[in-house]
């Protein structure tokens, strides 16, 4: 699966969700004896990870989608923010302020700065990002695999069309995202470094080893965008014999979650599930895309798309808990399933 940060984890989660219940329902091996809520050997779930919302701050290197997956896997985000650990404090971002250290409008928990200083702490080591999410990982049993995109610093940066009230015409995406609310105007993404940046270890083998891959209802733009420019990783979609899915982050023209609306615009693509489709591509005429689920809202829009030569079909597509989590996710593989050859 390729995804970005909260949006991407709920998907991750059904999927983990649906995996233990298709594993539960199936004939157990001979001798095997798998309880149904733990992660079973066929639940081979390797995720690609957004590294294009990192930033530097503080001293520390912050990596808030991987850390967003991270959490929401291992049960310990805070649910009701969407973002964070549960049973944060703040104390050491309120004494960062007094010292007029870092972004005031951009709060690190004391848990969440303890992932940061480790992190940082190893990158002064010599470790690579994806040596260190293999560190991260090894602390909760998460049921599936997370691998960064890319081991490149690739942070996007905000070209604004008009400029700032301070003069400015570029910020990184975290600001233009959290402190101004995507509300200024953007013009272009850029991710620095992008055309020098490599896949991580084990991300282009995952994606061509893969029976289905699955594009997350992600940010087009900044998330699962950001992911296909690295180079390398797009020609692995397009030549993965699996089938290619992704599903739907717009319901009825609006977004799901976040403002990605702002991002789309930026790019001149409409706020709508069939629009977005159009801008991934099907892979027959040189895209990414096999199959494109859409909410039951835009069914009108499946003809047109097959006609188009991508095969589409709508279900229900909000996620509310784990069980309707667990329905999309399960939509996304039989439409996976619909589109292998015979």
């Amino acid at each position: 699966m390729l995804a970005g940060g909260v949006g991407g984890s709920r998907f991750v989660r059904g999927l983990r969700e649906e995996l233990r219940r298709r594993a539960a329902r199936a004939e157990p091996r001979p001798g095997a004896s798998v309880p149904p809520d733990q992660p079973t050997p066929d639940d081979q779930v390797s995720v690609v990870v957004n590294t294009g919302d990192d930033v530097w701050l503080a001293g520390v290197r912050l990596m808030p989608d991987f850390d967003s997956l991270l959490y929401a896997l291992a049960g310990v985000n805070d649910a009701e923010r969407g973002w964070g650990r549960a049973g944060e404090s703040e104390r050491v971002a309120a004494e960062l302020r007094e010292w007029g250290v870092g972004w005031p409008w951009f709060t690190l928990g004391d848990l969440d700065l303890g992932t940061h200083l480790a992190r940082t702490s190893w990158l002064r080591e010599g470790l690579t990002p994806s040596e260190i999410g293999e560190r991260l990982q090894r602390r909760w049993p998460l049921g599936v695999h997370l691998l960064p995109a890319t081991d490149t610093e690739v942070d996007t940066w905000v070209e604004i069309a008009e400029p700032t009230d301070d003069g400015r015409r570029e910020l990184h995406f975290q600001e233009w995202w959290t402190r101004h609310r995507a509300s200024l105007p953007a013009s272009a993404f850029r991710q620095r470094n992008i055309a020098e940046a490599r896949p991580a270890p084990g991300v282009v083998e995952a994606i061509q080893q893969a029976d289905v891959v699955l594009l997350a209802p992600s940010n087009p733009v900044v998330s699962i965008g950001t992911i296909t420019a690295i180079p390398g990783i797009a020609d692995a979609l397009r030549a993965t014999e699996a089938r290619v899915v992704g599903v739907s982050p717009i319901i009825g023209g609006k977004v799901v979650r976040g403002m990605a609306d702002a991002c789309l615009a930026a790019i001149g693509v409409e706020t709508d599930a069939a629009a977005v489709a159009r801008h991934y591509g099907g892979r027959a005429n040189g895209g990414l895309l096999d199959g494109w689920l859409v909410d039951e809202a835009d069914a009108a829009a499946v003809a047109a798309l097959e006609a188009s030569g991508l095969r589409a079909h709508a279900a229900p597509l909000w996620m509310r808990d784990p069980d309707t989590s667990a329905a999309v996710a399960g939509a996304a593989l039989d439409l996976a399933s619909a589109l292998r050859p015979a």
